[in-house]
């Protein structure tokens, strides 16, 4: 395994570690002489104020492994857990790092790829979001302009996503509060401002982009007990409702996987079951393309 630690996204005069990725490659491919043509990209979940992109180097690591794709996991900007007038990071700009990552990885040449070689063709990304970044990255998959056009992404990195599995996402914050009034004070009013509703930041609201030919998966675990499944239940119906006639044409599909896993919200990201369902979604989707 050839693993590459803090690589910065965002070109910067200092070092900022919130704005760097890591990046664990199969080895016995041929990337030494080639562009990396497939990224797993998994982002980290934390209420959108904790965890570390090295908190998951064994994921990392153990998804490589089981797909042989190179695997890509940023760091972002969080929310302070006590903000201050002065320093107070909100929504969408947890997302909007995740974007510029994102960005950056279809264009990058990679870490084996001479910088003289042009011409190659843009990677194939299959993302990952977990609890909070899952609802990152619907917001940037969905069309989210009208309520944060800062998560518009390009057409190029449009043309790049092939498919996204989502785990124990947060999509619609409303609903969530009515299950778990107390996230209110503990993290959501800090990561998206005070207010009375959140129903605009729903994911579950959001239509899809054009050209969009994504496939999706959404897992949830019997035994979570910070997410509810009534989080999963709303996207996976929204996503079936709005990709209803891509699913006939057979242009993206919408699947659930919500009776494999019994672990806990964080705890099933350390076990085996998750990385076999990812691994088998994500070469199932290889395969197609």
């Amino acid at each position: 395994m050839d693993e590459f630690l803090d690589i910065p996204y965002i070109p910067s005069a200092s070092r900022n570690q919130f704005h760097e990725f890591d990046l664990f490659v199969p080895r016995g491919r041929s990337e030494e002489t080639q562009r990396i043509s497939s990224f797993i990209c998994f982002v980290h979940g934390g209420a959108w104020r904790s965890e570390d992109k090295a908190d998951h180097r064994d994921l990392a690591r153990r998804l490589a492994v089981a797909t042989q794709f190179a695997v890509a996991v940023p760091n972002y900007r969080l929310t302070v857990k006590d903000p201050t007038d002065a320093f107070h990071l909100h929504h969408p700009a947890h997302a909007e790092d995740v974007l510029h990552f994102l960005e950056f990885l279809i264009t990058w040449i990679g870490p084996f790829t001479s910088p003289l070689i042009t011409g190659l063709p843009p990677p194939s990304l299959y993302l990952l979001g977990h609890s909070c970044s899952a609802h990152m990255l619907a917001t940037i998959i969905l069309d989210s302009s009208d309520i944060t056009p800062s998560l518009t992404p390009s057409p190029a990195l449009m043309g790049s996503v092939k498919a996204i599995g989502m785990s124990e996402g947060i999509y619609d914050i409303d609903l969530l509060l009515s299950s778990f009034p107390a996230y209110r004070e503990w993290f959501i009013q800090d990561a998206f401002g005070k207010g009375v509703n959140y129903s605009e930041y729903s994911a579950t609201r959001f239509p899809p982009r054009a050209l969009d030919k994504i496939q999706w998966l959404v897992v949830h675990s019997k035994g979570d007990s910070l997410v509810d499944i009534a989080q999963s239940e709303t996207i996976y119906q929204h996503l079936c409702r709005i990709y209803e006639e891509a699913v006939v044409s057979g242009d993206c599909s919408v699947t659930r996987n919500w009776d494999e896993l019994d672990e806990e919200h964080n705890v099933l990201l350390r076990g085996d079951r998750y990385v076999q369902i990812i691994a088998n979604f994500v070469l199932h989707v290889s395969s197609l393309q």
